[in-house]
């Protein structure tokens, strides 16, 4: 297979870094198509940042935006976040807060519209071989059908950052990782209103990003006891690492067993 060419571009957006990888295209188009894919992600940073007093989403908890005048992707994602929040029984609530956040979907979201309108166009018959954009870990990835390209994406030991525990063959999809490993226990349970703490580290493929990133958020919140509830997701399938470093997968709605634990931090493993 002839090897071709892969260009790499990064920028610092959102609170994290964004990687856009595209393999088989030329530089100028690459380098075109990163700028894009970065742009779309800086609109959303400043349209929905709950850092930033003069975005969208903070203006309108102050009642100082209607709605209606904010920029449209703000009824896009509102919409968004009421199907996701149907779908993961509440598991995710972007109005927890008592005002409207949707931390938890909007990168996801926004990496999503940004790899599908942007890189999707690229990856074809006769053109890129693979195309990829990277915020933060979590992922949307395609490859050109006549291709043979597959993504190998690495799932990260929360107990370890330098080791790797899984490894997973994406061809087209998107895979999320959320968990305490690197930011605490950040992730709140919208049924109590307080920190998760019993999953360390979940990881979900989807088609796309957005359900990606919101399962991998409700999979952290639903804990321990609430793994059946993660098994509704039928069109998703993942793994979560729990404080005993228990390893539970699923497929498409099925469990696949509990694993030999992965050590963590007072697990005994």
């Amino acid at each position: 297979m002839t090897r071709r060419a892969r260009h790499v571009d990064t920028c610092e957006v959102m609170g994290t870094v964004a990687s856009v990888h595209v393999i088989g295209a030329d530089r100028a188009t690459a380098a075109a198509a990163a700028r894009d894919c970065f742009a779309v992600l800086r609109r959303a940073d400043r349209v929905f940042s709950t850092y930033d007093d003069g975005s969208d989403v903070r203006r309108i908890a102050r009642t100082e935006l209607d709605p209606a005048d904010a920029d449209p992707w703000v009824a896009d994602v509102r919409a968004a976040c009421l199907t996701m929040a149907d779908e993961t029984g509440g598991l995710f609530d972007a109005w927890r807060h008592g005002w409207f956040d949707p931390t938890g979907l909007v990168k996801g979201w926004a990496a999503e519209r940004a790899a599908r309108q942007i890189l999707g166009p690229l990856v074809r018959p006769g053109g890129a071989v693979a195309a990829a954009l990277d915020v933060g870990g979590d992922m949307q990835v395609l490859s050109a059908d006549d291709g043979e390209h597959t993504w190998n994406v690495g799932i990260v030991d929360p107990s370890d950052r330098r080791r790797v525990i899984a490894t997973v063959p994406i061809h087209n999809g998107a895979i999320a990782t959320s968990g305490s490993a690197e930011r605490g226990a950040h992730i709140i349970d919208p049924r109590t209103g307080s920190p998760a703490t019993g999953i360390v580290s979940a990881t979900v493929l989807a088609d796309g990003l957005t359900r990606a990133d919101v399962w991998a958020t409700a999979a952290v919140a639903a804990g321990i006891d609430g793994f059946a509830g993660v098994l509704t997701a039928r069109e998703t399938s993942g793994m979560t690492v729990d404080r005993a470093g228990h390893v539970r997968r699923w497929i498409t709605g099925t469990e696949a067993g509990i694993e030999v634990c992965v050590e963590t931090a007072g697990s005994g493993c």
